[in-house]
């Protein structure tokens, strides 16, 4: 790229910088972008460069890979029913032990490296996360496995108002009276989140390209829902499978009040920055 190319690129940016400053973007990460170092880095470079620039980013992290390694290097098998992770007392203390332990604090060192002023928390801390056994009327037992029932976001507020960056991993405390701790599904736990911070925008950073017309096409990318259409979609198949949770998360954003969410590809360096600050955007957005 020439110096005029550079220099085009960053005054097209410039919109979007004012239009984001001083806005809440609730990012959630995992999958691949979780797995690779260099993709791992890249996310974190972005995520250092919005907040620097006065976007207040909040990070909530899943771990569902290291989890299921940790789980095989004691012996235990990883058990999935309808889903959702089967989570007995162990498996929960290793949930906890990876969740909150290794992955959130790994994940602050490397954006301090980078540059950036975060701070680990998890749905226990300050009773952030607040959740109930989930319940699917199917008589199965899931084991600890929670549903949110309330978000106390005054913890998340008061760190971004120091131009701290939460990093949050999701476990959550039991409601009133029951002293359990619950894990809790990271993309849903996000978008409640979100919708208790009123943030700008709600990202979602997965393995796939977006909302595609034909999964086996990456060029059949639906790149704009109305959420009306939903139903239509999943009624179709367009919208099926794993896509149909990640979607539901954003409806439950859409319907906390954010305007605009995202979900992107997380294997595509630097996609977030490609989302927040330029035309083009990057994978599905439903708003």
């Amino acid at each position: 790229m020439t110096n005029t190319d550079w220099s085009e690129v960053l005054v097209q940016a410039l919109p979007y910088f004012k239009k984001w400053v001083g806005k809440v973007v609730v990012v959630k990460y995992g999958g691949n972008a979780m797995l690779d170092d260099e993709l791992k880095k890249a996310v974190m470079e972005d995520i250092v460069l919005l907040s620097t620039i006065g976007i207040r980013v909040v990070l909530v992290h899943g771990g569902g890979p290291e989890i299921n390694n940790m789980l095989k290097k004691v012996g235990k098998e990883s058990k999935f029913i309808n889903g959702l992770r089967y989570t007995d007392e162990e498996t929960m203390e290793i949930v906890e032990m990876v969740l909150t332990g290794k992955l959130n604090k790994e994940i602050v060192s490397i954006l301090q490296q980078n540059g950036g002023n975060a701070v680990g928390l998890s749905g226990v801390d300050s009773g952030l996360l607040r959740a109930r056994k989930i319940d699917k009327n199917d008589g199965i037992d899931y084991g600890c496995v929670g549903e949110v029932t309330e978000v106390r976001p005054e913890i998340i507020t008061s760190l971004l108002e120091q131009d701290f960056i939460p990093v949050i991993s999701t476990v959550a405390m039991g409601e009133q009276g029951d002293d359990n701790h619950y894990n809790i599904n990271a993309d849903t736990a996000a978008a409640k989140i979100a919708v208790a911070l009123k943030a700008e925008k709600f990202v979602q950073l997965t393995n796939v390209p977006g909302v595609l017309r034909d999964v086996n096409d990456p060029t059949s990318l639906i790149k704009r829902i109305d959420r009306v259409a939903i139903p239509s979609m999943i009624a179709t198949g367009v919208i099926s499978s794993g896509m149909i949770p990640k979607i539901e998360c954003c409806q439950t954003a859409l319907n906390g009040g954010v305007p605009r969410t995202h979900i992107i590809d997380g294997r595509v360096p630097h996609s977030l920055l490609i989302e927040m600050f330029s035309d083009r955007g990057i994978g599905t957005m439903i708003h």
